[in-house]
């Protein structure tokens, strides 16, 4: 099983012993999309045997008064004594045709489907990506960032104007609302934190002030 190991991270195998629907399938996914891939269903006849034979010795003693697990156990231990080797067998040729589905790259070893395979390069899109995708996704990168960098600036702008001196509270101590930095509490309309203001000049005049910095009226 040489391809084995190439498979040893991305399937599945949904494979089932034991009763009526006992057979082998496995689930390959793409290593970079992870779009999958199922084998056709195998049965496995012995374990659909063990279920039938099971299913009719219950029936058969039930009706006797008896006990039908010996031949129960002895039709699963048959089953069960099969099972490795069929199920190996039956994975090979999983693998084999999971082969007509996958590429698989000599840069990485990842197997990838044909959605992520680079045909001219002979090299999946992770290690080889498309050149016009790629192009067209800088392009964007590059606007993004230009527009980003001219949003920081107008940004700085606009904080110029910004009183990064004034205290504020950001919950209300009253309601826990958060304030955003207002003058009163949107949730309860207590009036949070702020120095007030000069009623002549509007001014912001400190706490104990007992005059106006700007104009110097009394407070």
């Amino acid at each position: 099983m040489a391809d084995e190991i190439y498979f040893s991270n991305n399937y599945n195998d949904l494979s089932q012993q034991h009763g009526t629907g006992a057979g082998f399938q496995f689930e390959f996914r793409c290593s970079r999309c992870s779009d999958t891939w199922r084998s056709p269903f195998e049965p496995f006849r012995s374990g659909q045997a063990a279920s039938w034979i099971g299913k009719g010795a219950n029936a058969a003693w039930s009706l006797l008064g008896g006990n039908a697990g010996t031949i129960h156990n002895a039709a699963d231990g048959l089953a069960g004594a099969t099972w490795g080797g069929a199920r190996d067998t039956a994975f090979q040729r999983a693998i084999d045709n999971a082969q007509g589905h996958f590429n698989r790259c000599p840069r990485c070893t990842s197997h990838v489907c044909g959605q992520c395979w680079n045909v001219e390069q002979g090299l999946c899109l992770q290690c080889a990506p498309d050149t016009a995708a790629e192009a067209e996704a800088a392009r964007r990168r590059g606007m993004n960032d230009f527009v980003a960098d001219r949003s920081y600036a107008a940004g700085q702008i606009a904080g110029q104007g910004y009183d990064v001196s004034a205290p504020r509270q950001l919950v209300c101590p009253q309601c826990r609302t958060e304030t955003r930095g207002g003058a009163f509490c949107p949730g309860c309309g207590h009036r949070l934190a702020q120095n007030p203001q000069c009623g002549s000049c509007s001014a912001t005049v400190p706490q104990g002030a007992a005059f106006c910095p700007g104009c110097g009226s009394r407070q």
